[in-house]
């Protein structure tokens, strides 16, 4: 049935499929396991604990995020050798590194200290468990700076040169990790991580509001999650606004196709607010726009001339009408969570912030909103790279395998049953053990020796057999 299709699109299709899945895991855990390491620190220094009592609520969430992660991470590396071999071999000596040092270093420390983390507090006591938290979060956030190192470098090559077999081979390792759209893009995704976790904690919070359970402990995940939507939001904004500007710089493509330019603008530029794209009119069908705007955001500069697709061959254009409609989505997201968090602020300000029904009705509302926007931002930036893998120098019509797309097909069926079955079920849970009231009662602490064979001492009154214990 998949004869009559392109074997390039299906396999397409299927990487942005996975892909698309995976991502939201990542950016659930990278902001989760921060949180989880500001919850345990305000209660080391508190000594409240609703603070432990949150940590322990959230910390079983993070532990069923961060599990569908990985395993949704491995079967993209899969596919690097089916089917994207050709990409794999010219582009290996280059991302194969990359991403080995992001098991290396990343995976290994999570991996070191998440059991500690999660099962370890009366054993280790409170402050090697309270560094074991701290590692954890450490690793997501270097996790991150590797797989973002990789893929900016597709987007804005450097630091390599090409071998006789049409290999890119480094030269430079510096200007390779850090090629000029790593800072930009890690700072962007960081905090759209952060902002996506406290939407989650925030609807969370604000559920059990409106629901009236766990009152204290509802207040407080709520009012963190608010404080950091009103701090982080127009942070965001920004770190996003110059991210654009490097990309006008690097990828001018794609910031036509964000923007809808398909005509040069000499005399300054508008912003097309909405609109249909048509490409094979090359024009905004019912076109809203501000005159001359789209000009002042990009160039700082009413007048300042624009160019559009008209200066760039028909066959290197990305597809317009997915990067326009992907960027507005995750702009508009962007400004809700602005708005949500000025929302809380004069609620805040006002003093109701613990009773405003229709804010915790927003909120609830906006808990999405984070995934939303993580995954329009990135099919903004891949699709927006089209049509290279590697930007100006390798085709992706010119990097996939030798493989037929009733192969290719076939294994996307797979996926999509597989996974809306696994990882469907994965989130329903994690949205069931939302819908749980934390833990009532903080565990006591033991902060005693153990024994190193592995065997926690009985009580004092329990007598020895003679002998050792343990293997």
């Amino acid at each position: 049935m998949f004869e009559a299709f392109d074997a390039t699109l299906l396999a397409r299709i299927q990487f942005a499929f996975t892909v698309s899945f995976h991502i939201i895991f990542p950016a659930f855990s990278i902001g989760l396991a921060s949180y989880l390491a500001v919850l345990e620190a305000l209660w080391l220094w508190k000594k409240d604990a609703v603070y432990l009592e949150l940590f322990n609520f959230w910390k079983t969430i993070f532990a069923v995020a961060f599990g569908m992660g990985v395993v949704s991470g491995i079967v993209m590396s899969y596919q690097f050798g089916t089917n994207w071999s050709v990409f794999s071999d010219k582009a290996g000596p280059i991302i194969g590194p990359l991403m080995g040092y992001e098991v290396l270093t990343a995976f290994f420390l999570e991996a070191g200290f998440l059991g500690i983390m999660l099962f370890g507090l009366n054993r280790v006591g409170p402050r090697l468990h309270f560094l074991a938290t701290v590692m954890v979060a450490i690793g997501t956030l270097i996790s991150a700076t590797w797989i973002l190192s990789a893929n900016s470098w597709m987007q804005t090559p450097a630091g390599f040169a090409t071998n006789e077999a049409g290999q890119f081979i480094p030269v430079d390792w510096w200007a390779i990790i850090f090629n000029p759209s790593f800072p930009y893009r890690l700072v962007h995704m960081v905090l759209a991580a952060y902002l996506t976790t406290a939407l989650v904690v925030g609807a969370c919070g604000a559920w059990h509001l409106l629901h009236n359970t766990a009152p204290r402990r509802a207040r407080t995940m709520f009012s963190m999650a608010m404080w950091m939507a009103a701090i982080v939001a127009p942070i965001q904004i920004f770190a996003g606004d110059q991210h654009g500007l490097n990309t006008l710089e690097h990828q001018p493509a794609k910031v036509m196709a964000m923007e809808g330019h398909y005509h040069s603008h000499p005399d300054g530029a508008p912003l097309v607010l909405f609109g249909i794209p048509n490409s094979a009119e090359k024009r905004i069908d019912y076109a809203i726009e501000v005159p001359k705007l789209g000009s002042l955001i990009l160039k700082h500069d009413l007048d300042a001339p624009l160019a559009g697709l008209d200066t760039i061959p028909d066959e290197l254009h990305p597809p317009v009408a997915v990067v326009f409609w992907s960027f507005r989505v995750m702009v508009g997201m962007g400004l809700a969570m602005l708005g949500i968090g000025l929302w809380s602020l004069w609620c805040r300000y006002r003093g109701t912030l613990d009773g405003d029904i229709w804010l915790h009705r927003a909120a609830v509302l906006m808990g999405p909103a984070g995934f939303v926007a993580v995954l329009a931002g990135w099919i903004t930036t891949e699709v927006g790279r089209q049509p290279y893998t590697v930007y100006g120098h390798l085709l992706t019509a010119n990097s996939i395998a030798p493989i037929e797309a009733p192969a290719i097909g076939a294994s996307l069926v797979a996926f999509i049953v597989v996974y809306f079955l696994v990882f469907g079920a994965g989130t329903f849970y994690i949205l069931r053990l939302m819908a749980r009231l934390p833990r009532d009662t903080m565990p006591e602490l033991d902060e005693g020796p153990l024994r190193t064979a592995g065997v926690t001492p009985g009580p004092a009154t329990a007598k020895p057999h003679g002998g050792h214990h343990g293997s």
